[in-house]
């Protein structure tokens, strides 16, 4: 089998740190999520990889390369604009030939890997395996309708009365057939070919489609809280370890992570959390489900569930910060000019949020 991963999105949704940045490159619990994405289908026995790229080739080229750090050979794949992910299919068929395949979006999250679906994929007869999770809210997600056997009989991209609150996750298995399907198919609405388009032709023309739902937790991070919401999830299954300095005045729970080269000094964190490489967090707080990346100097301060990017600076705040996703060289600090005031250079599409003292 081989694999195919989706990372030519714009991530509108995650302005402004996506101005400058790849979506699938913002890092869950300091790892990045393409590369989580690449782990997990290197861990079901994968080797072969497709990355489907767009505007953000250049930096997720820079990023992944050949994919020799995983053990695996990594082919880029262009997409000219975001036609749907039926399209990104019908693009690969010379990288895919005629080999079964799975198909993982590259801003997707899921607890537990994937290499049971894959071994139970590649020894069936499916001609496609859909991956399902019950949600919340299935009239923002492509829904599933079984009938009384479980079988799929249709399936619906973001439907106002939706027949099941079984919603597509981001993960799919094909063989060659798909590319009858993407064929076959016409635009949306949208001016997009729809996978899930793709898929009902299938079952239309009595192809095998079969359900596996997932019990475990899937995020797909394409907003600001799912990014935190994933962050905390990941945190929690992760091995604690101390790799850098913690000085005596500190202290550190057994659920903390310290990587190599960062020191604490005189500072409380309190895990699940992760201290990136040659970073430094003095006379700090640092709360649950906070992860600080590389390069980052937090001083006189306290963050609490949040992300904090590479080489940005919280300094002598008296308020703490929580709950949110902070960019690459960010400066936070306060200011000891006078007049007392609030002062700011935001970008576009920033949110800000501030309390008064009373």
């Amino acid at each position: 089998m081989k694999g195919l991963v989706l990372s030519g999105g714009k991530g509108t949704r995650l302005y402004p740190l996506t101005y400058t940045s790849a979506k699938q490159l913002i890092p869950v619990a300091n790892k990045p999520i393409l590369f989580r994405v690449i782990e997990c289908i290197r861990d079901a026995g994968i080797t072969e990889i497709g990355i489907v790229v767009g505007d953000t080739e250049e930096e997720i080229r820079r990023a992944v390369g050949r994919g020799d750090r995983w053990g695996v050979r990594v082919t880029y794949i262009r997409q000219e604009a975001p036609l749907g992910l039926a399209h990104a299919v019908k693009i690969s068929r010379d990288f895919l030939g005629e080999e079964r395949f799975v198909m993982f979006l590259g801003d997707n999250v899921i607890q537990g890997g994937i290499s049971g679906l894959i071994a139970e994929f590649a020894n069936s007869d499916y001609d496609c395996q859909i991956v399902l999770t019950h949600v919340d809210m299935p009239e923002q997600y492509g829904v599933a309708e079984l009938d009384e056997q479980g079988r799929v009989i249709r399936l619906v991209e973001k439907p106002k009365d939706p027949p099941s609150d079984l919603a597509l996750v981001g993960i799919y298995m094909f063989n060659h057939h798909i590319f009858e399907a993407v064929e076959h198919i016409t635009p949306s609405w949208r001016g997009e070919l729809e996978i899930t388009d793709a898929i009902q032709w299938l079952i239309e023309h009595n192809y095998t489609v079969h359900p596996y739902i997932h019990r475990g937790w899937w995020i797909d991070t394409g907003r600001p809280g799912d990014m935190l919401e994933a962050n905390s999830l990941v945190l929690e299954e992760l091995t604690p370890c101390i790799e850098g300095y913690v000085d005596r005045a500190s202290q550190v729970d057994s659920r903390v992570i310290i990587e190599k080269g960062a020191e604490v000094i005189n500072s409380v964190i309190r895990g699940p959390a992760i201290i990136g490489e040659h970073s430094r967090i003095i006379n700090a707080y640092i709360g649950p489900f906070t992860s600080i990346y590389h390069h980052v100097v937090i001083e006189n301060a306290e963050v609490s569930r949040s992300i904090v990017l590479e080489y940005s600076q919280i300094r002598d705040l008296d308020q703490r910060i929580e709950d949110s996703l902070i960019g690459r060289h960010v400066v936070i600090q306060r200011s000891p000019i006078r007049p007392r005031a609030y002062k700011f250079t935001l970008g576009d599409h920033s949110q800000l949020g501030l309390l008064g003292n009373g």
